[in-house]
């Protein structure tokens, strides 16, 4: 609604329509599935578990961008995400959970948002930003009503609900019309690592909302993630330079 409405307002409505529709679809149907799998992951392990899993997205994209966009990571780069996974570890400091159903989807999460992200890359300027988000928000919109559909835990929604709901809405349109952006400006080997950041956000949004203490291993972690992301940047300018 809010993406519609502001197409109107500024005379772009033919914005919303985009250029390559199949590369747009499996795009967005990918991220759907992606965010099915996410979320049955985090109902099965542990969250840090789920996270930790998750957090491989960033080595897989540097992968993946190697093989199918021929982007290359220096040296100190692919130690920049190695380093920041490492990170990620010592943040969580997971447990260690039986295998089970949970960890395979958040594997296979990873590798869809991974496989998106190398779609979106491969859009770069044949597709508006509003093309690439809407043709999400379309395909979206009926796999959560599927879902929905067939949940057996559904419950009213208070008056507050709607006012959460709404500003959720709103942050993940705002969130992914960046990371849009991002992905067509920056390649994606470089921007991907910055997922890592999550868990810094993370810490922060615990201490100012809810009081959560902050652990010395989630500090130590962030320091290392943040020790990361300098070393793609250099890898990437050094290679750049080269």
């Amino acid at each position: 609604v809010l993406l519609l409405g502001h197409a109107i307002a500024t005379g772009r409505l033919h914005r919303l329509v985009p250029r390559q529709p199949s590369l747009a679809f499996w795009r967005a149907l990918l991220l759907a599935v992606d965010t099915l799998l996410i979320h049955y992951a985090f109902a099965k392990l542990p969250l840090a578990e789920a996270y930790l899993i998750a957090f491989l997205t960033p080595i897989l994209v540097a992968m993946l961008g190697f093989v199918f966009l021929g982007e290359r990571l220096s040296r100190i780069g692919w130690a920049g995400v190695l380093i920041g996974f490492a990170g990620v570890v010592v943040a969580l400091k997971p447990g260690v959970a039986p295998l089970n159903l949970g960890h395979l989807a958040a594997f296979a999460s990873a590798v869809f948002f991974a496989l998106s992200l190398i779609l979106l890359r491969r859009a770069k300027m044949a597709e508006t930003d509003a093309a690439l988000v809407a043709s999400l928000l379309i395909v979206m919109t009926p796999v959560a009503l599927a879902v929905a559909a067939v949940a057996t835990d559904m419950v009213p929604l208070e008056l507050p609900d709607y006012g959460l709901s709404l500003a959720g809405g709103a942050l993940m349109l705002g969130g992914h019309a960046l990371l849009v952006r991002a992905f067509r400006v920056g390649e994606a080997s470089v921007v991907a690592p910055f997922q890592y950041s999550q868990i810094i956000w993370g810490c922060l949004y615990g201490v100012l909302l809810f009081a959560t203490p902050v652990e010395p291993h989630t500090v130590l972690g962030a320091a290392i993630i943040i020790l990361s992301g300098w070393l793609v940047l250099r890898g990437s300018s050094e290679r750049l330079g080269a």
